[in-house]
């Protein structure tokens, strides 16, 4: 499992390089809340494409190497593991001048657009992190078939902020 002392090491590694990053996923959801509420098979990371040479860099630093096979892959995602199993999940994220982003999904021209509000920060460990915010996480969890990790996600976020963060397939 990822623990929380690996995540505040990559996100250091990442901060030393000069390269800007936010947590997605459950770690994400669990920097919103300010605790850890469930075990994490990996770290979503999303970072600034211009400066992906130099975030891949400062993580085969820390010993992880980037993984063939990732569904879907690059450019909208790829992934990156170490030798004891911790894997990243990385986004490439092209910011705009109004300072939203956009996650490439194809080579089409597909996209995804983050507005500016998407951009937050939370707390692991006692540490400021960057992170998503409350409204893009329960965006992200919705019009999907919800795993038992979602739902799990979802009543933290309710629970935190006293909002209805309920799935809407």
């Amino acid at each position: 499992m990822f623990e929380a002392t690996t995540v505040l090491t990559v996100l250091e590694a990442l901060r030393r390089a000069g390269c800007e990053v936010w947590i997605g996923g459950g770690w994400g959801i669990d920097a919103l809340v300010g605790r850890v509420t469930r075990p994490h098979g990996d770290l979503d990371l999303l970072h600034r494409a211009e400066q992906e040479p130099a975030a891949i860099a400062a993580l085969e630093e820390l010993g992880y190497t980037e993984r063939d096979g990732a569904v879907p892959g690059r450019p909208a995602r790829f992934v990156m593991a170490d030798p004891a199993g911790n894997e990243l999940d990385l986004h490439p994220l092209l910011f705009q001048p109004d300072g939203s982003a956009l996650q490439r999904l194809d080579d089409a021209g597909g996209a995804f657009t983050y507005p500016v509000r998407a951009f937050a920060s939370g707390v692991i460990e006692g540490v400021r992190v960057p992170c998503l915010s409350l409204d893009q996480q329960v965006h992200f969890h919705q019009g999907y078939q919800p795993r038992e990790r979602d739902l799990h996600d979802l009543a933290r976020l309710s629970e935190a902020f006293g909002v209805s963060a309920e799935w809407r397939s």
